[in-house]
């Protein structure tokens, strides 16, 4: 097991463990324990009461942070035509058909996000096995297969961010930076939140919500009440 740095020790025994706290005050503690020296990224982590291994308890999809990420992601349009036009127009970084498959071919990954209308899918499936692990292939339930590229290029551009269970039911999701204010990143982590709320499966049994924690990069992470965060009925 690692050894625990000495500034995350300190800031760790800020944390009561036991505590479920708040969600403005999760946050609130989540960046006073911040201990790297660059502007951190804050995190909420759900752990759900899931069984992936089922079809239809497998949650994925995608929510636009109303405060955006804090970061800019570089956007590559697999588009054609007039789609291509539409998508250097809404200001993807890059866009083209084939030429951008040669060169993921040949080892160039200098993109964040793909999308892709629904007719390049059968020439961007050619290099799923090299996309799919890295968690680049575009997907249609995160609204990165689409003839409407404007849109999701703008999306993305606006504070998009992907979402997914993983095997152990647990969904990670950046809400903002350190440098955010308080407000913001609880209006960020209220939208997420509301979101995988919405996004029970209806064949789930029990506690679906089981824990939520907030951290920052290499901070220590701090236990959120559920009934404290405030979402849309």
């Amino acid at each position: 097991m690692a050894k625990k740095g000495k500034k995350f020790t300190e800031a760790a025994k800020l944390v009561e463990h036991m505590k479920a706290y708040g969600a403005a005050e999760a946050i609130e503690l989540a960046k006073k324990t911040s201990t790297v020296n660059f502007d951190a990224t804050v995190e909420v982590a759900f752990r759900l009461g899931i069984d992936t291994r089922k079809n239809d308890q497998q949650i994925r999809g995608a929510v636009v942070l109303p405060n955006g990420t804090g970061n800019t992601q570089r956007v590559l349009v697999f588009a054609k035509g007039e789609k291509l036009k539409e998508a250097e127009a809404a200001g993807a970084d890059y866009a083209g058909d084939a030429e951008y498959i040669a060169k993921i071919q040949s080892g160039w990954f200098d993109f964040d996000v793909i999308v892709a209308t629904p007719d390049m899918m059968g020439e961007v499936g050619k290099i799923g096995r090299v996309l799919g692990p890295k968690g680049l292939m575009p997907n249609p339930k995160t609204g990165t297969v689409t003839f409407d590229v404007a849109k999701a290029v703008a999306e993305i551009k606006a504070g998009k961010v992907e979402y997914r269970a993983d095997k152990a039911g647990i969904i990670h999701a950046p809400i903002g930076k350190v440098s955010f204010d308080d407000a913001k990143l609880a209006e960020n982590f209220a939208t997420v939140f509301e979101t995988v709320l919405k996004a029970k499966p209806a064949t789930a049994k029990g506690t679906y919500m089981k824990s939520v924690n907030i951290t920052t990069t290499m901070g220590p992470s701090v236990k959120v009440d559920p009934s404290s965060v405030v979402v849309n009925k």
